[in-house]
């Protein structure tokens, strides 16, 4: 399998990191128009095949040309988050950056499936979309798995088991209207509140997760410049249920036709992800109080998308 990815900044760098380790990629390609970083980091990344037990990939810091017939290409390029910034300020910064990257990507690899980390996410892979010949499942934005991952972190602290025992998303947008679907989050198979109140627990205090959960990146981000270690894990994560045609279903960013009442929006919501991408989309009841933060979402997301 070969992985490009475009920007090497800290969340591409480390992507690179993972695939190295993986031992069904058998090309990785580095593009950033800082070359020489590029070129340093794949370097520092072929020292480390003496001690790996994969398939010591072929490591390549190049051009848009070299990433031709890729079969996954990962976008972290674009303009970075400064302080005092919102993601939604990014919009109009990375909106021709994302146009000319995906121009590049459709022309040397027509039937690669793209995933999409530039911020504001989902609103420039709607971006990339209307400006190629994609098609809507193979275009995925990293979406709100990150967010996800923050959530079920958070929610673990509180019940005191590992979150790989918690069953929940975020859901809607990677920003500020990200909400969680308390009516599908299961603790060990309960829902939340009698999870807590049968094992003497206090309950959980739900609007204050959800905050902390949004809040999670800028506290990161303000301590350290960056967030990268828990974005390159679900990009990671996106890869391996594509290589390995999991049918995992993952929190992802996709254009709606339709579901959930929605029409011609990339949404984070639940999908199966396989070797074709996104395999299909999943559709749940959301009670009303639910659907209604789903739709200050989608209202959100439209004003995004009007400025581009």
């Amino acid at each position: 399998m070969k992985v490009s990815v475009i920007g090497m900044g800290a969340v591409g760098t480390e992507i690179v990191g993972y695939l190295v380790n993986m031992s069904e990629v058998t090309e990785i390609v580095a593009v950033d128009k800082a070359r020489a970083k590029a070129e340093a980091e794949v370097w520092d990344f072929s020292h480390t095949t003496p001690f790996t037990y994969a398939k010591n990939p072929d490591l390549t810091a190049g051009e848009f040309p070299d990433t031709a017939n890729s079969d996954i290409v990962v976008i972290t390029a674009g303009a970075q988050l400064q302080q005092g910034q919102s993601r939604d300020d990014l919009v109009r910064i990375n909106c021709a950056i994302m146009r000319q990257i995906i121009g590049e990507i459709e022309r040397y690899s027509p039937g690669a499936i793209v995933i999409n980390v530039t911020n504001p996410v989902d609103v420039m892979t709607q971006v990339m979309l209307r400006a190629s010949s994609y098609p809507p499942e193979r275009m995925i934005s990293a979406g709100t798995l990150i967010d996800t991952a923050r959530f079920l972190r958070i929610l673990s602290d509180h019940v005191n088991v590992d979150p790989k025992n918690i069953y929940g998303y975020m859901l809607g947008d990677h920003g500020a209207t990200a909400f969680v679907p308390w009516s599908l989050c299961k603790v060990c198979g309960l829902d939340v509140d009698t999870y807590c109140r049968l094992n003497n627990l206090p309950l959980i205090d739900k609007q204050a997760v959800r905050q902390q959960t949004l809040d999670a990146g800028f506290r990161i981000f303000e301590r350290k410049g960056n967030t990268n270690h828990g974005i390159a894990a679900s990009v990671f994560r996106i890869i391996r249920a594509i290589e390995a045609n999991e049918h995992s279903v993952l929190p992802v960013g996709v254009l709606l036709q339709g579901q959930y009442g929605i029409d011609d929006l990339v949404m984070s919501v639940p999908c199966v992800v396989g070797s074709e991408g996104v395999h299909s989309i999943l559709n749940y009841e959301f009670d009303p109080e639910e659907m209604d933060l789903f739709r200050q979402s989608e209202a959100h997301l439209r004003s995004l998308l009007a400025l581009t």
